[in-house]
């Protein structure tokens, strides 16, 4: 298993410098003069080619920033510069992350979305659960209790996703894609900004920190304890950059 958490130029967990705070804005953007995403500013930072999907990032990490950054109003999008680099360097080639992430991100949308969107997430939990299962389960994070208490907050949701599961199996058995874990993250995403509860950017950030904590417990406890140095490595000096946004 290859695990990636260090990042060139800045380091893991720096913190940004007064001369490159983003103005953040949702969307793509060609270029940092147009404004930058939370991953786009990310890639600048890990000093990658200009992207919001940056190799830095885990891929469903990162999809989790995209969504959160561009469903947050203007007011509540500028907090999340704070947790930029966060990210950088966050990263794990094993499959049961992508799938911890989406079932992590429908427990926290499932108990207060609206009705349409809590049927959507019930399938999407449901289906990675299943094949988190096939994989030996979620390792050292624990998914299947909370899962299962947000689940018990919509019953309704829930069994219509299970009448839903049972009349296309197909569903619960196929191999599941990134592209379906993405669209499972989004939609939990959307299901928390839609919710008729108060301070939606504050569940906003809250979910996407917490998603990165998650992401830092599930690659600590898989990788492999590092040597002792014999004697202290002087630090690289920082590479300066500034960007206008």
């Amino acid at each position: 298993m290859h695990i990636t958490k260090s990042f060139r130029h800045t380091g893991r967990g720096a913190q940004l410098r007064p001369d490159i705070m983003p103005v953040l804005s949702a969307g793509r953007h060609r270029s940092p003069r147009s404004g930058a995403c939370f991953m786009e500013f990310a890639s600048f930072l890990a000093g990658e080619r200009w992207s919001d999907h940056p190799a830095c990032t885990h891929p469903g990490l990162a999809q989790m920033a995209r969504a959160v950054n561009d469903m947050s109003s203007n007011e509540g999008r500028g907090r999340l510069s704070t947790l930029i680099p966060s990210v950088i360097g966050l990263t794990s080639d094993d499959p049961r992350l992508e799938l911890v992430l989406a079932i992590t991100a429908v427990t926290a949308a499932l108990p207060d979305a609206p009705l349409d969107r809590q049927h959507a997430l019930a399938v999407g939990g449901l289906v990675c659960q299943e094949a988190l299962h096939r994989l030996g389960g979620g390792g050292p994070v624990e998914v299947d209790g909370p899962f299962v208490e947000a689940l018990a907050s919509a019953p309704e949701a829930e069994r219509w996703a299970r009448r839903f599961l049972d009349r296309n199996q197909r569903w619960g058995h196929a191999e599941i894609t990134e592209r379906q874990t993405h669209t499972t993250i989004a939609m939990a995403v959307d299901g928390v900004r839609s919710a008729c509860v108060p301070r939606p950017d504050d569940r906003l950030y809250a979910m996407l920190a917490e998603s990165i904590a998650l992401c830092e417990r599930f690659v600590a406890a898989a990788a492999p304890s590092a040597p002792v140095a014999a004697a202290p490595v002087a630090a690289a000096p920082e590479t300066r950059r500034s960007v206008q946004v």
